[in-house]
């Protein structure tokens, strides 16, 4: 492309003139510009211009001084843009689009709130909701800086208080935290900025805000919140307990005393969300909600590494919620599906400029039989797979391959995928590795965590089954090669196994084949004693007490570093079972099962403001550090618990 001139201005400029200064609106739209392209001096003598588009081009940044006063409107959608901090340049700027930029992330919408003051319209919609965002958030983290001043300043004499200041701001950064990590930029920036506000003052504006100034101006917190609480976006219905309630609804049951070892604490209710009702309705109390996965933390691996960022789906709509604030974070919506399963992985992508960055993409599939790869961050769809005849039941990824995707479906096949990596243009593009056969429908996914590049492990309707998947052999469509069943005195099959997944490297928990009990049992001494038989009994190692219902389909999960297994059930209830004590002994299993560690209770429906008179968890699952913990049930309610301190 070659330089602006003059004349390509006036030949896209509105309305006609031979004069830049005229101009109001231009349209320099898919020109694939450079960031260098964007001659400051040539564009400043549009004095008059209110409306610029620069869609569809290939800018890594906005110059920082465009010269544009009066500009009202821009369209910067469909770049490479990474960063937003220049729109500051923009003070009148009413209506931007920045739908397309890959590397931007909820912290930069959130920023565009306080750079832009006169901001009514963001990416097609009203900015409120962001800007609500930003503020309920503004307001917890000036309360935080405040606090950390009275604590960095009090261990100090006067002396060293004058000195220090410039200290406080570098300790403000690194200390004080809130929010989830997709947040992370964000809040580091306003701590930043709040951390040398207070300095300047001296200490006395701590509890003012920062919002800009006029209309969005926001009120500073008075008092420090004892915890955060759920923030509503419109639509989205919050389900709050009553103080009573939230003070004494811990909802534990103790049927065995309280969980054992360094992790005993309790468990809190903290949100109570609707953030899949049709048509954003409040009263939809009957939108099934099927299953929900933690994202993987940024610093995952590392010590203290933990998510509080999980996605939901059910009805039309996947939701990605910070567990924290219970603020919706992303919200993707397809008419007419209905999705099933939600599985993450996380990639590292090589930009054209040659820079590598981590990217957290979610699958979503269900009823049509499509898998949807969204780019969560910029909110859209970068992939589609077609492969099923069928619904889509579940979907996961390989824990050892991240590009690697198991998919199964009501057409009783399961499809190993490779979704690659994205293109420049950010889309992928899957290739068809494997197919299993089924003879029922597969319901849950395991790959076996001592050789997941060899072995698949389902539950199906028709039993627990297990696959070769490794991809040096040369057939590419593969049967089942063994069965398991659950009871050494009978060899039949044919049990549905509904639950399934593994307590540790060995220990697998499955639920289904007994009416009312959870089976852990071995997969190595299982295995080893196989030999060439197509059914194979368990080897069982004990038998967790369940509830009795009649019931199908309530998904377990299990909590691998914490020694947990979960599973709701018909009450409303969650059952929490540390096995840790039960795997440690070399008895033989007992032949009773074993009762549950803690059961956490549903909330009255005189607590919730709602008329749930009764409801099912379908799906529990808790991150990996056990500090937060999801629930979903069949009358559209997304029910977070939080653990407190020991």
């Amino acid at each position: 492309m070659a330089p602006l001139s003059t004349r390509l201005l006036i030949q896209r400029g509105r309305p006609k003139s031979n004069r830049l200064g005229k101009i109001r609106s231009l349209d320099l739209s898919g020109l694939n510009l450079l960031s260098e392209d964007l001659d400051h001096t040539l564009l400043g003598r549009l004095k008059q211009l209110q409306e610029l588009d620069l869609s569809d081009n290939q800018l890594e940044t906005l110059p920082a001084d465009l010269g544009l006063p009066h500009l009202h409107v821009l369209h910067c959608a469909n770049n490479q843009l990474s960063d937003v901090t220049h729109l500051c340049q923009f003070p009148q700027l009413e209506e931007l689009s920045l739908e397309g930029n890959p590397f931007l992330t909820v912290s930069d919408s959130l920023k565009v709130t306080f750079l832009l003051p006169e901001l009514r319209k963001f990416n097609g919609k009203d900015a409120s909701t962001t800007r609500s965002k930003a503020e309920s958030l503004n307001r917890e983290l000036t309360t935080r800086v405040a606090t950390h001043w009275k604590k960095f300043m009090a261990a100090l004499s006067p002396e060293e208080q004058a000195q220090a200041q410039a200290d406080f701001v570098k300790s403000a950064v690194r200390n004080v935290r809130y929010g989830p990590m997709s947040l992370s930029e964000f809040t580091q920036w306003r701590v930043r900025m709040i951390s040398e506000e207070l300095v300047a003052s001296g200490g006395t504006h701590a509890r003012e805000t920062d919002m800009p100034e006029g209309s969005h101006k926001a009120t500073a917190t008075q008092q420090p919140r004892a915890r955060p609480v759920a923030l509503r976006r419109p639509g989205d219905t919050l389900l709050s307990l009553s103080p009573q309630k939230r003070m004494c609804t811990s909802l534990l049951a103790p049927v065995e005393g309280s969980l054992v070892g360094s992790d005993s604490s309790q468990l809190e209710p903290l949100h109570f969300l609707q953030c899949h009702s049709k048509n954003n309705s409040p009263s939809d109390l009957k939108t099934q909600l099927w299953a929900c996965a933690f994202e993987p933390a940024w610093d995952e691996g590392q010590a203290g590494a933990a998510s509080q960022t999980v996605a939901t789906c059910g009805g039309e709509a996947v939701c990605v919620i910070d567990c924290q604030t219970g603020i919706v974070l992303h919200k993707y919506k397809v008419p007419g599906e209905e999705f099933f399963s939600v599985a993450w992985t996380a990639l590292t992508v090589v930009t054209h400029t040659g820079h590598k960055k981590r990217w957290n993409v979610l699958a979503a599939a269900g009823l049509r039989g499509l898998v949807r790869l969204l780019h969560v961050q910029a909110g859209f769809c970068c992939g589609l797979i077609r492969g099923h005849r069928k619904a889509i039941a579940t979907l996961c990824f390989s824990p050892t391959h991240e590009t690697h995707l198991f998919t199964a479906s009501y057409d009783k096949r399961i499809i190993l995928w490779d979704i690659g990596t994205p293109n420049q243009d950010y889309e992928f593009q899957a290739s068809h590795l494997l197919t299993l056969d089924t003879t029922s429908t597969p319901l849950r996914l395991c790959p076996v965590p001592p050789c997941p590049d060899a072995y698949l492990l389902a539950g199906c309707e028709g039993g627990c089954c297990c696959w070769d998947v490794r991809l040096d052999q040369p057939q590419k469509k593969r049967v089942c090669e063994v069965e398991f069943v659950f009871s050494e005195a009978s060899k039949v099959s044919g049990q549905r196994v509904d639950g399934l997944a593994f307590v540790n490297e060995d220990v697998v928990a499955s639920k289904g084949s007994s009416l009312g009990t959870i089976c852990l049992w071995s997969w190595s001494q299982t295995w080893q004693g196989r030999g060439s038989q197509p059914t194979v009994a368990v080897v069982v190692l004990a038998w967790l007490q369940w509830s009795p219902t009649i019931l199908a389909y309530f998904s377990l999960s299990t909590c691998p570093d914490k020694g947990l297994v979960l599973c709701g059930d018909e009450q409303g209830s969650v059952w929490i079972y540390d096995v840790r004590p039960l795997l440690a002994q070399r008895s033989p299993p007992q032949t009773a099962p074993q009762a549950p560690t803690q059961i956490l209770k549903w909330p009255q429906p005189q607590a919730m403001g709602q008329t749930v008179t009764k409801t099912m968890v379908n799906t529990v699952v808790a991150n990996p550090a056990f500090t937060y913990l999801t629930a979903l049930t069949d009358s559209n309610i997304v029910a977070i618990w939080r653990r407190g301190e020991p």
